[in-house]
């Protein structure tokens, strides 16, 4: 009989009873993660019906591949720029959210009379919600479309990437066991400097790779050349000192920049999809029911502080924010839970033995407890916020309707707040280029050259050439002009040109010091202040070359960060309780062949068409006569009761997307008019407002009263916050023109 090595049984029977569970799980409308769960628990050791994995050690290893692969898809969904257009509000209810949880998950433990270590991790477990049970709940209950869910989902990304800094934070306070306050700012500096370093790095090295070998590459070899970065990133990562997972994660958002990152993740999902099983598996894998029995108690208790802490930590934080209590209540109920984050925080305590045995099971229970019960919050928050506003007196609701609008009116970025924003940019890239280079070049450069070359030319060879990487970056750093507009305003200020000239002269001071610091690798100090002074020199008379020079390498990155973009994506942010939503005309939807004007959407729904996509073709803020044809794609505007009987009338069985999901060119985008706008005692006709944004005015806001869909006959006042949908690109010129920037 041949013998087959453990690994192959045990995948055979892992893989054999998910199959089976996840079966079940499926019939039962349940989540997949539950069945993997059961299944691991099922041909685990502390369960004897079915046969029992032989090698767990194996099991193990396959399953810290299953974290590489969830962490990579992870980064490969989210987006440095996703997290940049999130907004405060997101932002906002994240922080507040994980602050109160990793509180409240901590007093829990010590409650319970669990050690230190026991609660700070408890907390950690139960400050991070699960993208994948929300993503899969919202698509169940049809729920993705609303205004909400886009808030949600800004709050999830935020997360993803406060789970990443909390995993390099926890590794660190378990290896230090206590709360050493250098040790966790030099551990966030380092997060920084390493985040920085590759992405730069990879923004600019890796599209422009994928774009000169396009023609050499099928699904096969873009497959492998996926995986093959992506570990190989983990492995930097691992020689940095950082978790593994941090580094998929990495190589995964670098890869969402770039023009293949669809294709990527479609072709990365079976594979995650396998390792993914196998790593919930071995999670069941780790229950015992015994001890789920002894701590019964503790998981009730902690499931009910999960459950109430996120729901109200989360409806505060998106009040605060400035959200509707609508929305705020929607949100706090949808983020009632944890999962896949917590499994992996979990798993670290175990890894790292900081933890006691009974935390993971414990956390595994109160994961699988709230995503039985996230469906029914969703389903239920609509009713609970309307019992809500019978129970709350008037005078308060009142008062969170009128701060909610507040925290939407426009609020005017300070020429200082935009010359302070491009200066710290400006320092903190370039400085860790800079240094990035030199070490590479000490540490890994300098060594060969010594070893290929005799005496010390080999030490000159590396230092010329790490100064000649350098020098467009040093440029960058200490010479040219930062956003010139703004510092020209505040120049023409007397009183701003001390601050003014301050910053300039700590520009340069930092690029001195890091050129010293680069010298000072490669030799002594006298020789390394001769050679700065040269430096300096040559700065100044070639400034216009490495200016050109390092114009190219700005144009390269900008390109290749701008290049998955071919046209803006429209915000989902509208007046008030609007927002956008895309809907398809079907061949039999009624309306077609009839013009705009003919079907009277804003009269009837309530709703404007920003947008007809037709084939190639663009229609932006098209005008009253165009006609609706079958296979228009639509971006509308309106509440989600106005879309949804929208919806209802034009498809009523087809699927619905958020826009900002897919690419179009529709931008809102919301503007004060001041004191000396020319539009101030116009109409919006004779503002031209339409003809130069190529837009629909939605709303004005006007001392706190509301005009929606206002006639183009109405003036405009000084003070009005004026809502606009229309082309980006027109939209920006035109609030940059005329000063209204938000």
């Amino acid at each position: 009989m041949i013998h087959l090595p453990d690994l192959i049984t045990d995948l055979a029977l892992i893989l054999g009873a998910a199959a089976v569970t996840t079966l079940i799980f499926k019939k039962l409308k349940q989540p997949l993660v539950l069945g993997y769960i059961v299944a691991g628990l099922l041909v685990g050791p502390h369960v004897s019906l079915l046969p029992t994995v032989n090698d767990v050690e194996n099991v193990k290893t396959w399953s810290e591949i299953g974290v590489i692969f969830l962490l990579f898809s992870l980064g490969l969904e989210f987006s440095f720029k996703k997290l940049i257009k999130v907004g405060g509000s997101a932002s906002v209810t994240a922080i507040v959210e994980v602050v109160v949880m990793l509180l409240l998950g901590y007093f829990a433990g010590q409650l319970l009379g669990w050690s230190r270590m026991d609660s700070i991790f408890l907390g950690g477990i139960l400050s991070i919600s699960s993208t994948t049970i929300i993503i899969r709940a919202f698509e169940e209950l049809g729920v993705k479309r609303q205004k909400f869910a886009g808030l949600v989902f800004g709050i999830l990304v935020v997360e993803d990437l406060v789970a990443i800094v909390l995993l390099v934070l926890l590794s660190t306070l378990a290896v230090s066991q206590q709360f050493a306050g250098m040790e966790m700012v030099f551990s966030v500096v380092k997060l920084v400097f390493f985040l920085v370093a590759w992405f730069v790095a990879g923004i600019f090295f890796l599209p422009t790779l994928l774009k000169l070998t396009h023609k050499l590459v099928n699904e096969e070899t873009l497959l492998v050349m996926s995986i093959g970065l992506c570990l190989l990133m983990v492995v930097l990562a691992s020689q940095a000192g950082f978790s593994p997972a941090l580094g998929a994660f990495i190589m995964g958002s670098i890869l969402a920049e770039t023009t293949q990152a669809e294709k990527i993740e479609h072709l990365v999902t079976p594979v995650k999809e396998l390792f993914g099983a196998v790593f919930f598996v071995s999670v069941g894998m780790l229950i015992d029911p015994a001890m789920l029995v002894r701590y019964g108690g503790p998981v009730a208790l902690i499931t009910v502080i999960t459950i109430v802490g996120k729901l109200f930590s989360s409806t505060a934080g998106a009040l605060i924010s400035g959200q509707p209590l609508k929305s705020s209540v929607q949100t706090g109920m949808s983020l009632a839970q944890i999962g896949e984050f917590s499994f992996i925080i979990a798993t670290l305590g175990l890894t790292l033995k900081v933890t006691s045995d009974f935390l993971y099971p414990v956390a595994v229970a109160v994961s699988a407890i709230t995503t039985f019960t996230t469906p029914y919050l969703i389903r239920y928050a609509e009713p609970f916020y309307n019992k809500l506003m019978q129970w709350l007196p008037k005078r308060w609701t009142d008062a969170l309707e009128r701060y909610s609008s507040a925290a939407q009116t426009i609020s005017v970025v300070s020429d200082w707040q935009l010359v302070l924003r491009s200066y710290f940019t400006n320092i903190v890239v370039f400085s860790v280029i800079i240094i990035a280079i030199t070490l590479l070049s000490f540490y890994y450069v300098l060594p060969w050259a010594i070893e290929q070359t005799e005496g010390n030319l080999g030490l000159i060879l590396t230092a010329g050439a790490t100064l000649l990487l350098v020098l467009p970056f040093l440029w960058a750093l200490a010479v040219r002009r930062l956003s010139s507009e703004a510092a020209g305003n505040m120049w023409k200020q007397q009183k701003f040109r001390g601050p003014l000239l301050l910053l300039y002269i700590s520009r340069i001071a930092l690029g001195v010091f890091l050129v010293g610091f680069l010298l000072d690798r490669f030799f002594s100090t006298p020789v390394a202040l001769v050679v700065t002074a040269v430096i300096i020199v040559l700065l100044l008379l070639f400034s216009g070359r490495i200016q050109a020079f390092y114009g190219r390498i700005e144009a390269r990155f900008l390109t290749n960060f701008n290049e998955r973009e071919a046209s803006n994506k429209a915000a989902v942010l509208a007046p008030w309780d609007a927002h956008l939503a895309e809907i398809t005309m079907q061949a039999d939807s009624p309306g077609l062949g009839l013009t705009l004007e003919e079907l009277a959407l804003r009269e009837r729904y309530g709703i404007n068409i920003a947008l007809i996509r037709r084939g190639d073709l663009l229609l932006t803020a098209p005008g009253k006569w165009e006609r609706l044809y079958p296979g228009d794609l639509l971006t509308v505007i309106g509440t989600d009761e106005q879309l949804e009987k929208f919806s209802r009338h034009i498809e009523p069985d087809a699927p619905h997307t958020l826009a900002g999901e897919d690419e179009d060119e529709v931008e809102l985008r919301q503007f004060l008019v001041k004191k000396v706008s020319p539009f101030v005692g116009k109409n919006i006709r004779e503002a031209g407002l339409r003809e130069q944004t190529k837009g629909i005015v939605l709303g004005i806001e006007r001392s706190g009263v509301r005009m929606l869909n206002p006639e183009s006959t109405t003036l405009l006042e000084e003070g009005d916050i004026v809502w606009i949908a229309g082309n980006s690109k027109k939209l920006q010129s035109f609030l940059k023109q005329n000063h209204e920037v938000k």
